[in-house]
């Protein structure tokens, strides 16, 4: 069990190491293990623009693939505003401004613990 949680806080980890990189706004990282039973972590982000939306979404998507993780599933598009990676143990949110404002996740588990805040 323990190897799992640290698999996928490394997982976790490079998807906002590869966020970052193509300057994604406000990244989060969030401890959802005592609050969720359907993932540990969360990584939430925004880009301004639906091609930086896209831009995230790829750089997340190699970096991954590189270590061999690849999404059970992937739901939403870029021109939507709104793009979800499901890893497992590893949920990643890719926001536009507008929806994430909309969605509102941050709030909506605030009970989770943060880990990374990178605004």
């Amino acid at each position: 069990m323990e190897e799992q949680v640290l698999e996928a806080i490394e997982v976790a980890r490079r998807a906002v190491e590869a966020a970052s990189d193509k300057q994604a706004d406000n990244i989060v990282m969030l401890d959802i293990r005592q609050v969720c039973s359907f993932a540990d972590y969360f990584v939430i982000c925004s880009g301004d623009s639906t091609r930086q939306v896209e831009a995230i979404w790829q750089e997340i998507r190699e970096t991954l693939k590189r270590e061999s993780v690849i999404p059970y599933h992937i739901e939403g598009t870029a021109d939507s505003g709104w793009l979800l990676l499901d890893l497992g143990g590893v949920i990643i949110h890719i926001f536009s401004p507008a929806q994430r404002d909309y969605y509102q996740l941050d709030n909506l588990w605030d009970k989770a613990t943060p880990i990374i805040k990178i605004q």
